[in-house]
């Protein structure tokens, strides 16, 4: 089971809290008394209490950034690619949907939804405990069809022209030529994409549950998506990737600073 950073804090905080509640109402009040003739600021703290009131207010602020506004992610796969590559840290803004209570992600303040297009951090549907990146491409109650790797929604085949061949001299994707699409996703621009030598026979024609997402990656031919694992449910959606503010590929050990600061879209 993947480390929840977001638990460890949430317990983490709650300890330190009670500690410092006790310390400011009781503890530092029942030493006084016990060593008489001492003034209240030369009575030491015990180690524990000291540390924890030294980390709450940082713990809870670290808490409550990630939990309610940004949270960093890593991208470990290059299902996003040629937009997000493997190394990529980006910044979620968790706001952009709703503010959810950590850990049981319920929803106490409502905003509205995602938008066609937008990059988005969820849940996965079967393994909830794993966070995903994708593009969402199909909104509650729209008709979603793929055919010969172009996409058409509610009827409207979606443009995509050539932009560019994808070299994989570059090191950012797999061994044969890739070709890259300016695609519109109905009024969103973006790259996209596809692999030649990938015959996979993916096509498809779906309609979107409510309260349902169906996501894709912009590496077409090579990403899991809505189209292996199903629609992401609503609860399910963690933010909106906003941009970039570093990139470390560690198994190349290399890093591309001209990567650090720029959107996502």
């Amino acid at each position: 089971m993947p480390f929840d950073l977001e638990f460890v804090l949430v317990i983490a905080s709650a300890i330190t809290g009670v500690i410092t509640l006790l310390e400011v109402f009781w503890l530092k009040k029942k030493r006084t008394q016990n060593v008489a003739n001492i003034k209240s600021e030369e009575v030491r703290q015990p180690v524990l209490v000291e540390y924890a009131v030294s980390f709450f207010p940082v713990l809870l602020i670290v808490l409550v950034l990630r939990s309610f506004l940004f949270e960093p992610f890593h991208i470990p796969s290059g299902s996003m690619r040629p937009n997000l590559l493997v190394g990529d840290f980006i910044l979620v803004n968790k706001f952009a949907y709703g503010v959810r209570l950590p850990v049981i992600h319920t929803k106490v303040i409502d905003r509205p939804g995602p938008e066609r297009g937008d990059v988005v951090v969820f849940r996965h549907p079967e393994t909830p405990e794993r966070d995903y990146i994708k593009r969402l491409i199909g909104l509650p109650g729209d008709l979603v069809q793929y055919r010969d790797k172009r996409l058409v929604i509610n009827g409207e085949p979606i443009k995509a022209d050539f932009s560019h061949d994808y070299n994989p001299a570059n090191g950012y994707t797999d061994d044969y030529s890739s070709k890259v699409f300016n695609e519109d996703l109905l009024g969103v621009e973006h790259l996209m994409m596809t692999h030649p030598q990938k015959n996979l026979n993916r096509d498809f024609e779906l309609v979107v549950p409510d309260n349902q997402y169906f996501m894709m990656g912009d590496n077409r031919d090579n990403s899991a998506d809505s189209r292996s694992w199903g629609f992401v449910p609503e609860e399910n959606l963690v933010g909106r990737a906003m941009f970039i503010w570093m990139n470390f590929n560690l198994s190349k050990r290399s890093s591309n600073l001209k990567r650090v600061g720029t959107g996502i879209k």
